[in-house]
């Protein structure tokens, strides 16, 4: 069998899902959907989820969505979730000249940059799936696919993601992954940790 790591940047796959109006998909099983992506000579070497928690000041209903989210996705024994975080940064309106505080997402590209580096050398996959349209990931698969030329490195992109010219040339090959794989792949609507608490999909995802 072929082995597959995944390598899923979430909030490049949870724009993309937002841009087509998919939120009813947001409750997604993300091992479910690397399965899908899957051929039948392929089996999967490990999962890795890639994201940030949100940052004080936005809308507590969002950041509550998504804290019950992740929880979820913590009891998923094989996945792996690596964690980024929120950078706050001046930003001055070049015209009036007021500045505001603004807040950028970083690491994610970084994190999926070493843990895709450090399989392919401990020798984790022949095949490594890249969830993103973010083209700066080009570097890294470059760096893999010269290093460890046995290697492929396939980019699947989310909806609405796929604009990356960079990211196709780079790769061995890129799709955009579908509706049905999305739609095949979402959790129970009522999840049980293994301490009794249930999660329950957030009633706006419905």
């Amino acid at each position: 069998m072929q082995r597959v790591s995944v390598y899923v940047d979430g909030f490049n796959l949870y724009y993309g899902l937002r841009s087509k109006g998919w939120r009813r998909y947001y409750w997604l099983d993300i091992y479910r959907l690397a399965e899908k992506l899957l051929r039948p000579e392929q089996c999967l070497a490990a999962v890795r989820y890639f994201t940030a928690r949100l940052y004080k000041g936005v809308d507590p209903e969002k950041q509550e969505r998504q804290k019950i989210y992740l929880e979820a996705l913590t009891t998923l024994s094989d996945l792996h979730i690596h964690y980024g975080y929120y950078l706050q940064k001046d930003r001055t309106c070049s015209q009036c000249g007021a500045t505001r505080k603004t807040y950028e997402e970083k690491m994610t590209d970084v994190n999926i940059a070493v843990e895709l580096l450090g399989d392919a050398h401990d020798d984790v996959f022949d095949t490594a799936i890249i969830i993103s349209g973010d083209s700066d990931l080009s570097g890294p698969i470059s760096t893999v696919r010269r290093r460890y030329p046995q290697k492929r490195v396939i980019i699947a992109f989310p909806p609405e993601r796929n604009k990356s010219f960079r990211l196709r040339n780079v790769a061995t090959a890129s799709f955009t992954i579908g509706r049905d794989a999305f739609r095949d792949s979402q959790l129970p609507d009522q999840i049980t940790k293994t301490d009794g608490y249930i999660l329950n999909k957030p009633p706006k995802w419905r």
